[in-house]
């Protein structure tokens, strides 16, 4: 009986196209036929990416955003890591983080960077810490603030995990 009915469904749809003109975006609308039945119109990589994002911001206090930002951003920025850990994007966001906190350069570079997006945000001119100097009274960016917020991602990322 199904064998029926889908000899009916290709008859009507031949007669459909036999009455439209013809469109490169209806033809290749037709040859993907339902390959994209049950599944995401979004790429799995996107997907993860977004979900590792809405993690970070979900998981760091930052009043101004500029730290979430720089986070987003290195997350974006980072597609080899996270398609060699698709299957565990925790251990991608991981990887991506854990180098601000065990590299005083990379920890460094990633303030400045850091103070310079809360900069463009403030439409401010941003306090730059240079390493071994104290930080200045009203810089919200300093090495040790960003290290522990980075740090304490890490920590939620195992706890996740652990989970």
């Amino acid at each position: 009986m199904s064998t029926d009915q889908d000899n009916e469904d290709d008859e009507i749809q031949k007669e459909l196209r036999a009455q439209q003109k013809f469109s490169m975006s209806g033809a290749i609308g037709r040859s993907a036929g339902g390959a994209m039945k049950g599944a995401s119109p979004i790429p799995e990589r996107d997907q993860v990416v977004n979900a590792l994002v809405r993690f970070s911001n979900d998981s760091v206090r930052d009043a101004s955003g500029a730290l979430k930002s720089l986070i987003k951003r290195r997350i974006k920025t980072n597609l080899p890591t996270i398609d060699a850990h698709l299957d565990d994007p925790l251990t991608a966001l991981e990887e991506i983080l854990r180098p601000i906190v065990e590299k005083e350069a990379v920890l460094h570079e990633f303030v400045r960077q850091v103070d310079v997006k809360w900069g463009q945000l403030m439409m401010e001119r941003p306090h730059f810490q240079k390493p071994g100097q104290t930080p200045h009274p009203d810089d919200e960016y300093t090495h040790s603030s960003v290290k522990k917020a980075v740090t304490d991602l890490l920590k939620k990322i195992t706890d996740e995990k652990q989970r």
